[in-house]
């Protein structure tokens, strides 16, 4: 077990020299958003996989999280060879000491990555992707859980498609139902349709079902836009090709701009169903039956919106503020409909729809129109 610091960079990139130096044997590695410096990666592999899990107070499921990880690892050929790299975003809930005092001596070395602040999902991968020595890097959410052979299986599929950068998961909630698992890359129509509620109301639609891909079987595997970032498995050469995630998105986002960059340079993007992972989180946020909308939850909106912003500034430019105008339309069409009904149901979306125009608000105002990403952690 060996354990690291963390020593948060900044960014942009006037305050690229506060930067730590880098080991001389990395070669040099380009930021996603393209006003961060670069970094460096190392340049060879010593273990066939790369596993990484970001964690913040989640010591639970973490521990679940790290156990089907091992189990995996367990059923692989002896060449076989894997580490297991946990990025702790100061988390105050005993992690780390669970993680250590658990996995201390497990067969397959597991090192800790600690920050002294919430770094988010995108910088604190790219903490240990520095680090990583895997051929193959794998990241799984720490509330995502392996089925069988579904490490061995992605592997093998990476192995027979040497063009793809990026491989995705069928993702399923504790019960065994479908998440979505591959996407369209993010448009005006496609956020229209998803807050129309056509996207929903026409799921087997090209049409209004495309961003979700909800019109398509997934028994069958196919080349996508991009795959969620709750399990991905990334080809070295191409993120070194790529560059790493863009810091600038906290939470939110960073999968989608990381595969668009990728497809860019020419690597695919594949979704497999026969590599099945259970998501948890993607279950409990559908268990929501309370009619208060709480703190927890309209921070998680304002991060949505913002990282929302900073995509569409970064791939579409003016498009940026189509998505204000549209987002702003809908959530007051949604206010004026249900304010002065009767049921308390409908009240509630109406104040609901209410926050969400103060959110996107702020959320424009914090990145200037997606111009900026505000200061860590969010």
């Amino acid at each position: 077990m060996t354990t690291a610091t963390a020593t948060p960079r900044t960014c942009p990139a006037e305050a690229a020299e506060s930067s730590p130096p880098r080991p001389p044997t990395a070669q040099l590695l380009p930021r996603g958003g393209g006003n961060c410096p670069a970094v460096k990666v190392l340049p060879s592999y010593d273990y066939t996989v790369s596993v990484i899990v970001v964690s913040f107070n989640t010591r639970d499921v973490l521990r679940d999280c790290i156990q089907s990880i091992l189990a995996e690892c367990d059923q692989m050929p002896a060449a076989f060879t894997a580490e297991i790299l946990v990025v702790d975003n100061a988390s105050t809930d005993g992690s780390m000491e669970m993680v250590e005092r658990e996995f201390g001596s497990s067969p397959f070395p597991v090192r800790i990555i600690q920050s002294p602040v919430n770094l988010g999902f995108a910088e604190a991968n790219n903490l240990a992707l520095e680090l990583a020595r895997g051929r193959y890097l794998v990241l799984l959410n720490s509330d995502a859980l392996f089925h069988s052979g579904a490490l061995r299986l992605a592997i093998q599929h990476m192995d027979a498609n040497t063009t793809a950068g990026v491989g995705g998961a069928r993702l399923v909630g504790l019960h065994g139902e479908w998440q979505p698992s591959a996407r369209a890359f993010p448009t005006l129509w496609h956020v229209f349709v998803v807050f129309s509620g056509l996207a929903s109301r026409f799921p087997k639609s090209r049409i209004f079902g495309a961003f979700d891909r909800t019109w398509a079987s997934p028994d069958f595997q196919a080349e996508v836009d991009w795959v969620p970032g709750a399990f991905s498995i990334m080809r070295r050469e191409a993120l070194v090709k790529t560059g790493l995630f863009d810091p600038q998105f906290f939470l939110y986002s960073e999968e989608v701009d990381l595969c668009r960059r990728m497809k860019a340079m020419g690597f695919r993007v594949l979704y497999w169903p026969d590599v099945v992972v259970t998501h948890i989180g993607g279950e409990s946020g559908r268990q929501l039956t309370t009619l208060k909308f709480s703190d927890t939850e309209s921070q998680i909106v304002l991060w949505r919106m913002r990282s929302t912003l900073l995509y569409f500034r970064k791939h579409h430019g003016f498009q940026v503020w189509g998505i204000r105008r549209l987002e702003d339309a809908m959530h007051a069409l949604r206010w004026v409909r249900n304010r002065f009904s009767k049921d308390a149901a409908r009240r509630h979306r109406a104040e609901e729809a209410k926050l969400f125009l103060a959110l996107m608000g702020q959320a424009w105002r914090e990145t200037k129109g997606g111009r900026v990403s505000p200061p860590r952690p969010w």
